[in-house]
């Protein structure tokens, strides 16, 4: 069902925002952009040739995740690995640049820093590359990221697991996370919003090699798509859909299911019975990259600042809608959402 929601309440949500502490657990990368255009077909191979007119990098995976936190008015505290490489060293910059706090930062000398390149012409993307490594995170640097989430969730009000299957996310790192941030005594009513039990609330974008770890936590945001492969079934209409976000509910036991579906909005599905249906914000569509980190993080900063879950995912809804404006990553600010929110009908 489609719910109708309290303007003045969102608002209140987003202006308690501020400085709220948000511990970033996963994989961070660097996105490289090589823009340009096309005028013929390669006389090697059937394909384009682009013309790189200009270059541009911004941060991607659990650095995304944390640029847009900061970009709400967040404090995060990105607990992730980069290599010994200048790709590390430049993704360590940019992390600086934007105020980001990088003492949780692990350098590991046995893996590359994650690299994806896009070469984009005339605003779409032609093709993609990657630089990475899927190893599980081992040795002294896996021994020193777990002291650093043992340290820093102490001090959280929520955390985001962003797991892009690079191999930070091994399962000795995430039992550990998640037991640290049940122990957490942060609550959201620290600064203002209403108490909860202890346990900070735990956000989860989820790859399938993962999935059973993530027994528990407060709350799913696979896209349509990670959703059906996830249950095993393709999400064909409204009925598979309703299988696959309740079957994934009730499997992990999840305090709640946000599967995002593109153009048609997204489901959220709340364990007790609560279905709401949330049409989509978006006016154009440019560039879908990185709409996922965006939702996990303003939902992750809405429940530590109070809210419950569909005034979070419909904040969520609106920031979405926000960044798929802009090709490559993007943030949207506390304004941007406000302003979002006075556009929209309750």
């Amino acid at each position: 069902m489609s719910t109708a929601f309290d303007p003045g309440t969102l608002r209140g949500i987003v202006q308690r925002f501020a400085g709220r502490r948000v511990a970033v657990l996963g994989d961070c990368m660097l996105d490289r952009y090589l823009w340009g255009r096309v005028d013929r077909i390669s006389p090697e191979a059937p394909v384009p040739v682009v013309e790189v007119e200009r270059e541009t990098a911004a941060l991607g995976g659990a650095g995304n995740v944390a640029a847009n936190l900061k970009s709400l008015g967040a404090e995060p505290v990105l607990l992730g690995v980069v290599g010994s490489d200048d790709e590390g060293r430049r993704l360590r910059r940019a992390f600086e640049e934007r105020g980001l706090d990088t003492k949780a930062l692990i350098e590991d000398a046995a893996r590359p820093t994650t690299v994806k390149t896009r070469i984009i012409a005339h605003s779409q993307q032609v093709v993609r590359a990657d630089r990475e490594s899927r190893a599980d995170l081992a040795g002294a640097p896996l021994e020193q990221l777990l002291a650093a989430i043992e340290r820093e969730l102490k001090y959280c009000e929520a955390l985001v697991v962003s797991d892009y299957g690079k191999g930070v996310l091994q399962p000795r790192v995430l039992a550990v996370a998640l037991e640290a941030a049940r122990r957490s005594t942060v609550a959201a009513g620290s600064r203002g919003g209403p108490e909860r039990e202890p346990g900070i609330p735990v956000c989860v974008d989820p790859k399938e090699s993962h999935i059973e770890a993530y027994r528990g936590v407060s709350i799913l945001t696979p896209n349509q798509h990670e959703a059906g492969a996830l249950q095993g079934r393709r999400v064909r209409d409204e009925a598979t859909l309703m299988e696959v976000g309740w079957g994934l509910q009730r499997r992990l036991d999840a305090e709640a299911v946000l599967v995002t579906r593109g153009a048609d909005g997204m489901s959220l599905f709340e364990r007790g019975g609560r279905y709401t249906y949330l049409p989509t914000e978006a006016r154009e569509v440019f560039d879908v990259t990185g709409a996922g980190d965006t939702v996990v993080s303003v939902v992750a900063l809405a429940l530590a600042a109070g809210a419950d879950f569909p005034s979070a995912c419909r904040l969520a809804n609106h920031a979405a809608g926000i960044v798929i404006r802009e090709v490559g990553t993007a943030s949207c600010t506390p304004a941007e959402l406000l302003a979002s929110l006075d556009g929209a009908t309750p």
